[in-house]
């Protein structure tokens, strides 16, 4: 069997994702949205127990779902879902004197992932997750 190619292009496919997330979040480097990613997808894993998060990464491109799942303490107690602004500060609170993450970080980063993702895949997974993890990942 040879390589897939979500495998072989994986590279190409994060950097497009984070150059999407900086495009959307006007930032200047994809450095920066690197951060900001890495952010609103911890904020959101923190949400969810272990088998709904590997549900949702698996939709992920490949780049996405290893940030998705790197340093992942699963002993970490499950938070809820709380208003956007409470989460968006918690995006803000990862390396706090490098993040440059804006308050519009979370639809940012939705909108960049809806641009890189299978979207019917992707509203799948989320109709199988609490209704408030659908609303995380919303543009409105």
């Amino acid at each position: 069997m040879t390589v897939p190619q979500e495998y072989k292009r994986a590279s190409e496919q994060f950097e497009k994702l984070l150059v999407d997330a900086r495009d959307a979040a006007m930032l200047q480097t994809t450095n920066q949205s690197y951060t900001m990613v890495q952010a609103v997808l911890q904020t959101f894993r923190r949400r969810l127990d272990v088998k709904d998060a590997l549900r949702f990464a698996s939709v992920l491109p490949v780049g996405a779902r290893a940030l998705f799942v790197a340093d992942w303490d699963v002993s970490e107690p499950k938070q809820a879902f709380a208003d956007i602004a409470s989460m968006t500060k918690e995006v803000q609170s990862l390396r706090p004197d490098h993040n440059l993450s804006p308050d519009s970080a979370i639809r940012d980063v939705a909108k960049a992932l809806r641009q890189n993702v299978d979207g019917a895949a992707l509203d799948r997974v989320l109709a199988e997750l609490p209704p408030s993890a659908a609303a995380f990942w919303k543009l409105d």
